[in-house]
């Protein structure tokens, strides 16, 4: 069976792209990484490994999150984001099923991971990098599949107001509550970042406090969290410092309820800097240049397929044509561009 036309496009600027960087590397490096990485369909033929920081490397082998399981559902498929080191796919499969056993949440709607390999993203995130980065919505999963076009088209619902982020009573739950615990329990997880005002309220819960150091609040995380993961032993990717000692629950929250973390930036007449292809490490280069993992698919054509229920599509799928083009989902309000505070 021929690729189907969308996926030929894809194939055909992925190979232009691969053809700079093999023929003319010097001219390569003038561009932004984030226009190869953020084009290319497929992961890379390459051992799994996060390579460099969250916020500035690139990700091999990855593999990808099914688009349904018995307890998530991967949303805004057209991004093609939910791809992610095996660690990252397993702890979002381990959430989803123990949330809903035990934290009374019926089920994830996962946002973006990672790119198939990773890098810089041509919207969006600053980091979601190496496959180690998680958003999942803060919205329950619904009691039935949702099409595609409503996997586009679905606004998360906000828990929380715009700064200073106090929590709406009428939305938060418990169970909200239980499903952020659980996640800060892992042993993987290293950080995750939430609206101020849905910390402040986890440190009203009562009983052991050892997780909340891992919740860390930050702009923009009104509708969502986003679960960082500790780089694993032994790979060529770099953690962040441990936070603060403490819960997180003292001066350092009080300061998301000041008027300073919300005061506007001075203007700039520069633009914003680019991270250049150049300025990644030396690795995700080979990763560029690498095979696609045989078999591989994108989120839209894996949905398309009905793959998924907990299984990582077979091998050799056929390609098929994906649904019309839709437009691109609005992204997140972006984040003041302040400095991030100490310990976040």
């Amino acid at each position: 069976m021929q690729p189907a036309p969308c996926y030929r496009n894809d194939m055909f600027r992925s190979l232009a792209i691969l053809a700079a960087l093999a023929v003319a590397p010097a001219v390569a490096q003038e561009r932004p990484a984030r226009e190869y990485f953020g084009t290319t369909p497929l992961p890379a033929a390459l051992a799994s490994e996060p390579i460099g920081f969250y916020s500035r490397g690139c990700l091999a082998g990855a593999v990808q999150l099914p688009p349904d399981g018995p307890n998530w559902q991967a949303m805004r498929l057209s991004r093609n984001r939910q791809w992610g080191l095996p660690i990252l796919v397993d702890f979002i499969q381990t959430l989803a099923r123990d949330a809903a056993l035990q934290d009374g949440w019926p089920g994830l709607l996962v946002g973006d991971m990672a790119q198939p390999r990773g890098g810089p993203m041509l919207t969006g995130h600053a980091s979601h990098q190496s496959g180690l980065d998680a958003d999942i919505w803060l919205t329950p999963m619904p009691a039935r599949r949702l099409t595609e076009r409503e996997r586009e088209e679905i606004s998360a619902i906000p828990i929380t107001e715009p700064g200073p982020h106090q929590v709406y009573p009428d939305r938060w739950t418990p169970a909200h509550g239980r499903l952020v615990r659980r996640a800060a329990l892992d042993p993987r997880v290293e950080r995750i970042f939430v609206a101020p005002g849905i910390k402040k309220k986890l440190c009203e819960m009562a009983g052991e406090r050892a997780w909340l150091r891992k919740v860390r609040p930050y702009y923009g995380h009104n509708y969502h969290f986003h679960v960082r993961l500790s780089c694993p032993a032994g790979a060529r990717c770099r953690s962040q410092s441990p936070p603060p000692p403490g819960d997180g629950c003292g001066a350092d929250l009080d300061y998301w309820f000041t008027a300073a973390p919300y005061k506007p930036a001075p203007p700039s007449t520069k633009p914003p800097k680019e991270i250049m292809l150049a300025e990644l490490p030396e690795a995700c280069r080979r990763v560029l240049n690498a095979e696609p993992i045989p078999g591989t698919i994108t989120m839209r054509q894996a949905f398309a397929l009905k793959v998924g229920l907990g299984t990582p599509p077979p091998a050799a799928v056929p390609y098929v044509a994906a649904a019309p083009a839709m437009p691109e989902p609005a992204m997140e309000p972006a984040r003041l561009p302040r400095p991030r505070p100490a310990g976040m």
